[in-house]
């Protein structure tokens, strides 16, 4: 958090709503030379005074905590995808579609070679899973009911339901899928 930077981000926002450090001042209920010093890396807010800035922008207070996103960072190439084999499951590789693990979010493909399964037990997430079936015919196991998709075939799976992929086919399948946690 060494790069965090509240008072640039205060003064960016501040900015972005073409207010006055006087007109915000006044708005938060803190003193334009406190707000100046603030923006400037002079002095640090009170957790009090960064309440009232971020409710006199109208802004979440997390914010200012965040950091800057490299832009650059959030693009995937489709040459340099993180492949993830699970142990016990070499016929499965899964493709990973976005970057880093800090969302709540999980994005993949999955590729399931002829005569395999995703899993021998059932799994289940603690949030939805959503997927589309991109190529081949796969049985998707959701419980204990075998339900037959086929390329273009998509499906919603609810939080905490059990679910299993299977490949019963002599052709690969790809299944791209995403867990919202």
């Amino acid at each position: 958090m060494s790069d965090l930077n509240i008072g640039e981000k205060i003064a960016q926002y501040r900015k972005s709503k073409d207010l006055s450090i006087r007109e915000l001042a006044k708005m938060a209920d803190v003193t334009p030379s406190l707000l100046s010093q603030i923006e400037r890396g002079l002095a640090n807010p009170s957790v009090n005074s960064l309440k009232s800035i971020a409710n006199a922008l109208n802004a979440p207070l997390f914010t200012f905590f965040t950091s800057e996103v490299r832009k650059e960072d959030l693009i995937v190439r489709g040459n340099n995808r993180k492949k993830v084999i699970l142990p016990g499951a070499d016929n499965v590789i899964y493709e990973m579609l976005t970057s880093g693990s800090e969302d709540n979010l999980e994005f993949a493909i999955m590729d399931l070679s002829p005569k395999s399964s995703s899993c021998v037990e059932h799994i289940y997430h603690n949030g939805y899973e959503i997927a589309y079936v991109l190529e081949g015919e796969v049985s998707l196991y959701l419980d204990n009911e075998k339900f037959e998709l086929k390329k273009e075939d998509s499906v919603k799976i609810p939080v905490g339901m059990k679910h299993r992929w299977e490949n019963n086919s002599n052709k690969n399948a790809k299944v791209i899928f995403a867990v919202i946690l």
